[in-house]
């Protein structure tokens, strides 16, 4: 039955190329256009990456590609590389990563959701004065 509906395939008039060279043409664009989209949210992504890798700092928390959790102790942007620091207050140990291990940040002050920077007013210094007495 395949075999018939094959052969009868091959019997049609030949004035439908136009419909085929469209469609082909509509596959072309569309599989371009999806290498295109990929490629550009994949640049959009190395760049955040290596935004948030450019912004951290000294006493920053890290997490490691590794599962290994610290604090940065040295950052050397020569070498690309850090220095994590790891352990209870009684024993503390220091590991060389390279800047790209690094798995998930957080900002030094402990939290773990990001804040935007606000301005200081007069109001909320005298605030964090009387919390830290």
């Amino acid at each position: 039955m395949i075999w018939n509906l094959l052969a009868e395939g091959d019997q049609q008039p030949k004035g439908n190329n136009a419909v085929t060279y469209i469609m082909l043409a509509v596959f072309a664009v569309l599989l371009i256009g999806m290498f295109v989209w990929q490629s550009i949210s994949n640049k959009k992504k190395q760049k955040k990456a290596q935004e948030t890798v450019d912004a951290l700092k000294v006493g920053d928390r890290v997490k490691t590609i590794g599962g290994v959790c610290g604090f940065i102790y040295e950052i050397n942007n020569a070498e690309n590389t850090f220095v994590l620091e790891t352990g209870t207050a009684d024993k503390k140990s220091y590991v060389k990563f390279d800047k790209g291990a690094i798995y998930q940040t957080a900002p030094a002050n402990g939290k773990d959701e990001v804040r935007e920077v606000e301005e200081p007013t007069e109001e909320k210094a005298e605030e964090k004065t009387e919390e830290t007495k």
